[in-house]
């Protein structure tokens, strides 16, 4: 199969950029993402095999992809990870393969994913203080997340970049800290707008720390900030830089989302396909590659697909004024792929 004229949906934008979910489990329970006791995870005989990951992930860039990032729960209790690596990174015409993790398991597996072919490294971290870390995630592990970030370093990962979801009264006040940690170490960080995402059932408009307010208060340490001249249109994260040149980044998806340029789909650690972080509904190309579909025929239902597409979740809860949590846990717990960790970030 070759590829074929350039994928666009309904409001002219291309399909480019696939979130890979390889696994729904996570060894932290962060806040704003997994708050809850209990969860309902996939079943194991559900989930994609390399084999089948490798397939689906061969159609899609053939169907115009070109940037595929790693992602969970966390990607890296997926066992034998780097073997996955090894074989998305030999797709043809695959110009960009990443992952975010929470650093955890990376000072045992970052020579290995290098090694393998992955090229870039998202960490999310959101507090440097040991105690704020245990509150947030529910575990006493942040030594584990930096030595994670270090040993990523010393494997050769140059694109290193850290992500901090921002909310009032719990980090808020360490935008500062953060921004100085990424910096003394020439790794770009990118603070996130807490996100009423499914699965951030405690979610509340006054927990949002927007783009204007986190800018006014770097600005208000480092002087004048401004938009940083080298920036991906698609790319979730506007890019600024302070006066002596240090960029950062901020996704306000919450505040101002930024739909109508959105390249990303969602494809579950099961083959459910998401067009939208906030769709209702998936398709699943798991239930059609297990079917016997060829890849001509997958393709074609990726093509029609994404050609009808006119989803703007993000733009749509944002008009919607007065909100709460996207789901009730009874809706979460009815279906779990309506869950962040599930879904894929």
């Amino acid at each position: 199969m070759t590829p074929g004229p350039l994928l666009r949906d309904r409001l002219e934008r291309p399909l480019g950029s696939l979130r890979l979910s390889v696994t729904d489990r996570c060894n932290l329970r962060c806040s704003y993402c997994m708050p809850e006791d209990s969860y309902i995870w996939l079943p194991r005989a559900s989930i994609l095999s390399f084999e089948e990951t490798e397939r689906l992930a061969g159609v899609f860039v053939r169907a115009g992809v070109t940037k595929i990032r790693l992602t969970g729960g966390e990607p890296l209790l997926r066992h034998q990870l780097p073997d996955l690596v090894a074989r998305l990174s030999r797709i043809p015409d695959l110009a960009d393969l990443a992952m975010t993790t929470n650093a955890l398991l990376l000072g045992k597996f970052a020579g290995a994913l290098r090694q393998a072919g992955l090229r870039r490294i998202t960490v999310s971290l959101d507090t440097l203080r040991p105690d704020r870390y245990r509150d947030m995630t529910r575990a006493d592990r942040i030594e584990e997340a930096l030595e994670g970030i270090a040993a990523a370093e010393v494997a050769g990962f140059t694109d290193l970049k850290l992500n901090a979801v921002i909310v009032r009264g719990v980090n808020d006040d360490e935008l500062v800290d953060l921004f100085a940690f990424g910096k003394a170490r020439g790794i770009e960080v990118r603070f996130i707008e807490y996100m009423d995402v499914g699965g951030a059932t405690r979610w509340t408009g006054n927990l949002v720390v927007s783009k204007r307010e986190m800018l006014d208060r770097l600005s208000a340490r480092y002087g004048p900030v401004t938009p940083h001249p080298d920036r991906d249109p698609r790319a979730p994260a506007e890019r600024f830089a302070t006066g002596d040149g240090t960029p950062f980044g901020i996704i306000a998806s919450t505040t101002e989302p930024f739909c109508r340029t959105c390249d990303r789909s969602r494809l579950t650690a099961d083959g459910l396909w998401f067009l939208c972080l906030y769709a209702a509904e998936g398709i699943s190309l798991r239930d059609v590659l297990r079917g016997g579909a060829s890849d001509d025929e997958l393709a074609a239902l990726i093509r029609r697909t994404w050609e009808g597409r006119l989803d703007r979740g993000a733009e749509e809860r944002a008009a919607a004024g007065e909100r709460g949590a996207l789901y009730q846990i009874d809706r979460l717990r009815s279906d779990p792929h309506k869950e962040m960790h599930t879904r894929g970030g």
